[in-house]
C-alpha cells in the first residue's frame, strides 16, 4: 500500500524498506510472493505504483528466475514508453542500474546483436533520449550514457569488445554527444555537470573520445553562461583523461585531418584563453579554481608555455572572486613550476584583494596567506607583506581581526620566533595604544595566540610584558582577556615566569571591581596553581 502513495517521501522510504526486507528473504519467498508484488506494481492502472516498480524491478533483477527476468524486462520496457511522463521520467532514473544489473547477471551475451540488451534496452535508451521526450526525461541521458560505458570498460578490461560490443559503442556515443545541442539548457548543463563521468567510462572504448571531447569544447563555448560554468568546473578531471586525441585549431575549432595526437590536457588548455575573456564572472572563477590544477598533467614545459599566460590574466581580472580563487588553488601549480613566475603578478592581485570592499573577500584572503607565505618564501613575503598582516588587525570588521590574529600565530610557526619579534612585534607593540579598545583586544589577542608556537623564553621576554602591561587598561573587557590570555601562556612561559609576573598580577586582578574580570582572573589563578603544583602554598 505504502508504494502506491502519492506521497514522493513515503513511497521512496517505502521502497527502500522493501529493498531491506527483500535482501533477507530467502529465494523462496524472494522468487515467489516478492516477485509477484514487483509484477502487480509493474502493471497496477495508478502511475503511482508503476513508478516504485521501476526502482524495484533494476534492483530484484539478478535474483529472478530466467522466466521471472525475461517478464521484468518487458514490464521494464513498458514503464519506459508509459503514457505518464512521470513514470518514463522515473524509468529513465533507473536504465543505467538496469543495464548494469542484466550484464551482471546475464554475461556478455546479452550485448549479442540479439541479445535482451541490444534488442530491448539500448533502444529504449535511445528513445528516451529523443527530443519528443519532456525535458526531465531527457535529462538521464548523460547519467545513464556514464554507466553504460562503465560496463562496456569494465568488460574491455576482460577480453577485446566483440563486434556488436564496437557496435553498440557507436551507438551510444552519438547520443550523449547530442545533447550537447539539446534545446533545453538544463539537459546541456546536465550533461555539462557530468562530462568527466562520460570521459572517465568511454575512455578506453574505440574511437569514443574523439567524439567526446570535441563535444565537451563546444559545452565551454554554450550560449548560457550556468552551462559553460558548469563545464569548466570539469576541465581538470576531462583533462585526466589518458586517450590521445586528434588536435584541432583554436580558432575554429575544426579537427585537423593530419598531424600527431595529443593528449586531452594539451588539447584543451588551449582553450583556457578564451575563457579568460568569457562575459560571465562565474565561468572566470570557476576556471579560476581548477586551471592551476593542468599543471601537474601537463609538465613544467607545457605548463609555462600554455598554463602560465592565462593565470596571469586571471590575477588580473576585474572580478574580486576571480582573482581570490585563483589565488587558492596556486598550490599545485607552484608544485610544478614553483611561485616565482608569478610572484610580481601575485603581489598586486593580493594587495588588491587585502583592501577589497567586501569583507569576505578579505577574509578569505587572510585565511590563504599561510599557504602564500610558504609558497612566497620568508625574503619576498617580510619585505612585501608582512605589514599587511599585522595591518589586518586594525579592520573595522570583528572577524577580520580574529582571522588575523590566527594568521600571525601560523606565520610565527612557519618562519620561527626571530621572524615574529623582528617584522610583527613592533607594530603589534604600538597597537596596544590606540585609542579604540577592539584594537588593543586584538593585540591581546594576537600576542596570546603567538605564544603558543613560540620558543618558551622568546615568549617569556617578547610577549609577556606586552599583556602583563595591558592589565591595568582602562577598559575591563581588556583586563578580562588579559586574564584569559595568561592562563593559555603562563603554560608556555614556565613556572618561574608564573610565580614571578604572571601570578602577581592575575592576584591584583582577583581584587578588580569589575565582577567578569575577577571571574577570569580567579579562573585562570585556579587553572595554573593546578598546572605547577602551587594551590597549597
Amino acid at each position: 500500500l505504502l508504494l502506491t502513495v502519492e506521497e514522493n517521501t513515503v513511497r521512496e522510504a517505502a521502497a527502500e524498506s522493501a529493498q531491506k526486507v527483500a535482501d533477507i528473504l530467502p529465494q523462496e519467498a524472494f522468487q515467489g510472493a516478492y516477485a509477484e508484488m514487483v509484477a502487480r506494481l509493474a502493471t497496477k492502472e495508478w502511475f503511482t505504483a508503476r513508478i516504485s516498480a521501476a526502482g524495484l524491478i533494476a534492483f530484484s533483477y539478478e535474483r529472478f528466475t530466467a522466466d521471472q527476468r525475461k517478464e521484468s524486462v518487458t514490464n521494464f520496457a513498458a514503464l519506459c514508453v508509459d503514457d505518464t511522463p512521470m513514470v518514463r521520467r522515473v524509468a529513465s532514473q533507473f536504465l543505467g542500474e538496469m543495464f548494469q544489473t542484466v550484464v551482471k547477471a546475464d554475461g556478455r551475451d546479452t550485448l549479442f546483436e540479439d541479445g535482451v540488451l541490444t534488442t530491448e534496452l539500448v533502444p529504449l535508451y535511445e528513445k528516451l533520449a529523443s527530443n519528443d521526450q519532456p525535458d526531465s526525461v531527457r535529462l538521464q541521458t548523460t547519467e545513464n550514457c556514464a554507466l553504460f560505458g562503465k560496463v562496456l570498460t569494465a568488460l574491455a578490461k576482460e577480453s577485446p569488445l566483440s563486434d556488436s560490443e564496437v557496435s553498440l559503442v557507436k551507438r551510444l556515443v552519438p547520443l550523449i554527444v547530442a545533447t550537447i545541442d539539446d534545446r533545453s539548457w538544463r539537459v546541456r548543463w546536465t550533461a555539462a555537470s557530468k562530462f568527466a563521468n562520460v570521459i572517465a567510462a568511454f575512455s578506453a572504448l574505440p574511437e569514443a573520445i574523439d567524439s567526446l571531447v570535441p563535444a565537451y569544447e563546444k559545452l565551454l563555448q554554450d550560449p548560457e553562461a550556468e552551462v559553460r560554468t558548469a563545464a569548466t568546473f570539469n576541465l581538470a578531471e576531462v583533462a585526466k583523461c589518458e586517450a590521445m586525441v586528434q588536435a584541432s585549431t583554436v580558432a575554429s575549432g575544426e579537427e585537423l585531418a593530419e598531424g600527431p595526437r595529443i593528449t586531452v590536457a594539451e588539447r584543451l588548455v588551449k582553450r583556457i584563453t578564451n575563457l579568460t575573456e568569457d562575459d560571465s564572472e562565474h565561468v572566470r572563477a570557476a576556471l579560476a579554481m581548477v586551471a592551476t590544477q593542468l599543471a601537474p598533467i601537463l609538465g613544467k614545459d607545457a605548463t609555462i608555455s600554455y598554463l602560465v599566460p592565462p593565470v596571469l590574466l586571471l590575477l588580473r581580472d576585474a572580478a574580486s572572486e576571480v582573482r581570490l580563487n585563483l589565488i587558492s588553488s596556486l598550490s599545485a601549480l607552484n608544485e610544478v613550476i614553483g611561485v616565482d613566475l608569478l610572484s610580481q603578478s601575485l603581489l598586486p592581485a593580493i594587495l588588491d584583494l587585502a583592501q577589497d570592499g567586501k569583507w569576505r573577500i578579505r577574509l578569505a584572503i587572510i585565511e590563504h596567506v599561510p599557504m602564500l607565505a610558504e609558497q612566497l618564501g620568508k625574503e619576498f613575503f617580510s619585505e612585501k607583506l608582512s605589514s599587511l598582516c599585522v595591518g589586518w588587525l586594525g579592520d573595522d570588521i570583528s572577524s577580520i581581526r580574529s582571522a588575523a590574529a590566527q594568521s600571525l600565530k601560523e606565520l610565527t610557526a612557519l618562519f620561527g620566533s626571530d621572524w615574529a619579534v623582528e617584522y610583527l612585534l613592533p607594530s603589534i607593540s604600538d597597537i596596544r595604544f590606540h585609542q579604540s579598545y577592539l584594537r588593543r583586544l586584538t593585540a591581546v589577542q594576537a600576542c596570546t595566540l603567538m605564544s603558543t608556537v613560540m620558543e618558551p623564553e622568546i615568549a617569556m621576554l617578547e610577549l609577556l610584558p606586552l599583556v602583563l602591561e595591558m592589565a591595568t587598561d582602562t577598559v575591563p573587557n581588556i583586563r578580562f582577556n588579559v586574564a584569559k590570555g595568561l592562563e593559555k601562556m603562563g603554560p608556555v612561559c614556565g613556572r618561574s615566569a608564573y610565580e614571578a609576573q604572571i601570578r602577581p598580577v592575575l592576584s591584583i586582578l582577583v581584587e578588580d571591581e569589575d565582577r567578569d574580570v575577577q571571574f577570569f582572573a580567579l579562573t585562570a589563578s585556579k587553572s595554573l596553581d593546578t598546572k605547577f603544583g602551587t594551590a597549597n602554598k
